[in-house]
């Protein structure tokens, strides 16, 4: 491996594929172990998938933490087992006429904000030591806690399509959304706001950790920049692994001080005050010294969680 091989990689994930297959890909395509991905996309699921090299693997947490953007397809009518296309049918609700517009929009505008939501059973989620999906294969269902995600923005973005042959109908949409957020369930329980069976027909990721999909390379590609020696063109610098933390700029003596471990009190910062959240990316020079976090025991004082000089 080039040791000069540390950032973000803007991998565009295949359908098909599992987020691990393509890390393990990766690791014999850059002959090295320290990689890793920045959110799980179910297989069928394309898209970005941020990926860490190096260096950058010591951010892998907030990257699996930071938002995401997605835009799909959802189809009212039937719904499935695992909530997407690839599943078995289970409940149908035949649509005689369309949904109208204006039903739809109403209801997607109401998930908008801090919700509840369960997690699916096709999912990695566990209880009691066992995946769900594990139990779901057995025929199980078993009782999930719901968790608290937000949905930043979740909009229509195409016009409903009915099938008169089918009875069901169709729209894209595009979503915002925190980590922890099933789009699949999303989906469903967006269909049973409408009082219908539904679920999510099609999912592509479309941006993460500050990265585009106009931008995401192929395997192939991928494979091929490393034969040409031009791979570090395409690594991002690892300060897109925070993208969605507040970055607040030291100054030089404070930069100094952030890389050996020192702490600092809320009256070093006139930002820190106004802060809302526990976390923030200590910048110099545009680059990222360190992170910080809210002390657990001492009233307004920060202490570093990662320091990477």
């Amino acid at each position: 491996m080039n040791e000069n091989w540390n950032g973000i990689l803007n991998v565009y994930k295949e359908a098909g594929w599992t987020s691990f297959d393509v890390v393990a890909k990766l690791r014999g395509i850059l002959k090295t172990k320290k990689i890793g991905h920045g959110g799980t996309l179910d297989p069928e699921v394309t898209g970005v998938l941020p990926v860490a090299v190096g260096k950058a693997t010591r951010l892998l947490e907030y990257m699996e933490q930071a938002g995401k953007v997605y835009e799909g397809e959802v189809t009212l009518g039937f719904s499935t087992d695992t909530e997407d296309a690839q599943g078995k049918v289970i409940s149908r609700t035949p649509l005689l006429e369309t949904v109208s517009a204006d039903r739809i929009d109403a209801a997607i505008a109401s998930f908008v904000g801090e919700i509840e939501q369960i997690p699916p059973m096709y999912s990695a989620v566990k209880i009691n030591g066992k995946k769900l999906y594990e139990y779901a294969r057995e025929g199980k269902v078993i009782d999930r806690p719901a968790r608290l995600i937000t949905i930043k923005s979740f909009e229509r973005t195409s016009p409903v399509s009915y099938d008169a042959n089918e009875q069901t109908a169709r729209f894209r949409f595009k979503v915002a959304c925190s980590k922890g957020t099933y789009v699949r369930t999303l989906s469903v329980d967006l269909a049973l706001k409408l009082g219908l069976a539904g679920h999510m027909s099609q999912l592509q990721r479309t941006a993460a950790n500050g990265l585009l999909i106009d931008q995401a390379i192929s395997l192939e590609t991928i494979e091929k920049m490393r034969d040409e020696n031009r791979l570090s063109e395409f690594l991002y610098p690892i300060e897109y692994a925070v993208s969605d933390l507040t970055k607040i700029n030291l100054s030089q003596a404070q930069a100094e001080a952030a890389k050996v471990g020192k702490k600092f009190d809320q009256a070093d910062f006139v930002a820190l005050s106004a802060l809302t959240t526990d976390k923030f990316a200590a910048m110099y020079d545009n680059q990222l010294v360190a992170i910080y976090m809210k002390h657990p025991e001492k009233e307004g004082v920060w202490k570093p969680s990662k320091v990477l000089g």
